[in-house]
């Protein structure tokens, strides 16, 4: 769908990693480590993109970091636009119409890193889960986004973007 929308799929791939979360930033060397590209490729991509307001630039030890500019009018939309395609609304939507009382819904894995490896690795915390019914769910997400959807119940460390906190009763990311 967005790869006919987007037909540079090196900047389909940085779309993908800075707009997936704000929290997301990359440097030149490190993005093109990451995506398997020239840094050529990705410097054109990132020159494009932050002369177009889309990201911002910062210095770190002589580094150039990337990261989406938030304040840019068309952040929430490519946002937005980012998690219909890799299917992160639908999941969540589905996860809280019947399965029990969920407290958080994080995207852990390479989806939270903003790489597209194909699975969406999905934590639910919550009490009283209905499990069995989470997994069925996922399978079915899964074949409609033709995506693989692992969900964990478990404890996670390391990154993680919260989708939904029951505390806040904010989804999707902001």
């Amino acid at each position: 769908m967005l790869e006919s929308l987007i037909t540079s799929k090196t900047r389909l791939k940085l779309l993908i990693k800075f707009f997936v979360s704000a929290s997301n930033q990359g440097h030149l060397r490190g993005l093109a480590d990451e995506f398997q590209e020239s840094t050529n490729a990705i410097r054109k991509e990132l020159n494009q993109l932050s002369e177009a307001g889309y990201l911002e630039k910062s210095t770190d030890k002589n580094k150039i970091v990337y990261r989406a500019n938030t304040k840019h009018s068309l952040f929430k939309p490519l946002q937005k636009l980012i998690h219909t395609y890799l299917g992160i609304d639908d999941v969540v939507e589905f996860i809280l119409q019947k399965a029990g009382d969920i407290q958080e819904v994080s995207l852990v894995g390479n989806y939270a890193e903003g790489i597209d490896s194909g699975n969406i690795e999905v934590l639910i915390w919550g009490n009283n889960l209905n499990q069995a019914y989470l997994l069925q769910l996922a399978d079915k997400v899964g074949k409609k986004l033709k995506k693989k959807i692992i969900v964990n119940f478990d404890e996670f460390v390391g990154h993680r973007i919260v989708l939904f906190d029951n505390n806040s009763k904010a989804y999707p990311v902001k």
